[in-house]
């Protein structure tokens, strides 16, 4: 039975990006390169997929796991050699082989199928994806003969004067007949400038051999571009983000400046929810309908139900439920779960923290390692003191709570439901059911202590 596989070419290190990082392991709006090629192709339904590794081969391995097999190209020899590395898995297999470098994190699945497409319709035994490019320096070109058959592709370092004029460019995309494929790249030689096994080499070796290669040419450039160094990184950053944010706005979602909002590949965003600038959406975050998300927010993986208002907050591996505000300037520490209906006002930050509904946390306060009920007054600069200097503990707080201004909570703690804590006291015992808790010195005043300074204020 023919069958369908794939090769991703992810084995160099990318000196030109000057990094400790593996060229395919950079990200482009919160996805690896390799990742976005691995998910594209993902949906292409291939029987096999094999990722060719090399520099970084055990990082490369822990970031797409078990969904890809590997090889192992120690020397970095050439694309073409990249390829046979794959013989042992690949090369008795009937049907086509897909080759794509993991560098090219734009390619979409539907263009992945449209070469596939094309390639069984012409029955052709390799099939390169071309595309014309504005500026076609450092591209190989595509060399056509007069009736427009593909004759070969040519390196920009080999080309002639006249080969380097050329616009239209290899992607770096093919698809081949599997078992001519290896049976070509054993052929291969490296006499050429850079002294490397070219996998384009293959296409005048099937010419030679009497075998057609056809071509197919993509509409969108902006699809090819392979990521060599930072600059690339950047440029393909802008393209990815505008793809996505263009599809959120097609979906119902405003985007008061596209431009200035920074939006990830993995994030969900529902109808009606409007982004104002500079908000930056990364991770799996998930946002709901009809949510407000003011400017300089940032919400890492977090879960935003419907109708939540974030005021420029950042909220990190938090959720908070509907009809529930934050901010400005508070911060939503790993692990808070922030309740229906809740406020939580500015200069707010809250970790490891259940808060119940209704609850109102309004400013200038800390809720680390606790659980809060509903219905709770939080008063302003309230400190929920959760670490002794060795261990975290859990401060426990009942429904329709009052806690006072200024006041510290000192775990571990538990105060009951419809208590009180008097402002500026300082808890470091259970509060029980209905009762007020008062810790603070007794107010003393110094009568005529005016006349005993040294020094008085000019304005006495």
């Amino acid at each position: 039975m023919s069958s369908r596989n794939t090769i991703i070419l992810a084995a160099g290190k990318g000196t030109r990006m000057k990094s400790k990082l593996y060229k395919v392991l950079h990200r482009v709006a919160g996805k690896t390169m390799v990742d976005h090629v691995l998910t594209q192709v993902e949906q292409t339904n291939m029987d096999e997929i094999v990722t060719v590794v090399g520099f970084g081969a055990e990082d490369v391995q822990h970031e797409l796991g078990d969904r890809t097999k590997y090889v192992l190209q120690e020397q970095q020899l050439g694309t073409g050699d990249a390829v046979l590395k794959t013989e042992d898995i690949l090369g008795d297999a009937d049907g086509m082989t897909l080759i794509v470098s993991g560098d090219t994190p734009l390619f979409r699945a539907a263009t992945l199928q449209k070469l596939f497409d094309y390639h069984e319709a012409k029955g052709d035994v390799g099939t390169v994806l071309t595309s014309i490019a504005p500026d076609p320096a450092g591209y190989g070109r595509i060399i056509r003969n007069d009736i427009g058959l593909v004759e070969k592709i040519v390196e920009q370092k080999d080309a002639t004067v006249e080969e380097a004029a050329v616009d239209e460019i290899n992607t770096g995309v093919y698809v081949f007949d599997n078992q001519a494929l290896f049976k070509a790249l054993h052929q291969v030689t490296n006499h050429n400038a850079q002294g490397e096994y070219y996998l384009t080499d293959v296409i005048g070796i099937l010419k030679q051999a009497g075998q057609r290669v056809g071509a197919y040419r993509m509409s969108d450039f902006s699809e090819s571009m392979g990521v060599n160094d930072r600059q690339a990184l950047a440029e393909a950053t802008k393209v990815m983000r505008k793809r996505i944010n263009d599809a959120h706005m097609a979906n119902g979602v405003t985007f008061i400046d596209p431009e200035h909002t920074y939006v990830d590949i993995d994030v969900k965003i529902g109808a009606d929810t409007i982004i104002e600038p500079n908000v930056q959406l990364k991770g799996h975050t998930e946002v709901g309908e009809d949510c407000f998300i003011g400017a300089n927010s940032e919400i890492r993986n977090g879960r935003i139900h419907d109708h939540v208002t974030v005021t420029s907050s950042l909220i990190e591996d938090s959720e908070m439920e509907s009809g529930s505000n934050i901010g400005p300037m508070s911060h939503l520490r790993p692990q808070a779960h922030i309740g229906h209906d809740v406020h939580l006002g500015n200069f707010v930050e809250i970790k490891k923290a259940n808060i119940g509904d209704r609850t109102k946390v309004g400013h200038l306060t800390y809720v680390g390692d606790a659980t809060l009920g509903t219905d709770i007054n939080v008063g302003c600069g309230v400190v929920f003191v959760n670490y002794d200097g060795v261990a975290k503990h859990e401060t426990i707080v009942g429904d329709h709570t009052f806690i006072g201004s200024n006041s510290n909570l000192v775990a571990p703690l538990q105060v009951a439901d419809h208590s009180f804590i008097a402002a500026g006291s300082t808890i470091t015992k259970d509060v029980a059911f209905h009762d007020m808790a008062i810790a603070r010195a007794r107010q003393t005043n110094k009568p005529d202590y005016w006349d005993r300074l040294p020094h008085k204020p000019e304005d006495a």
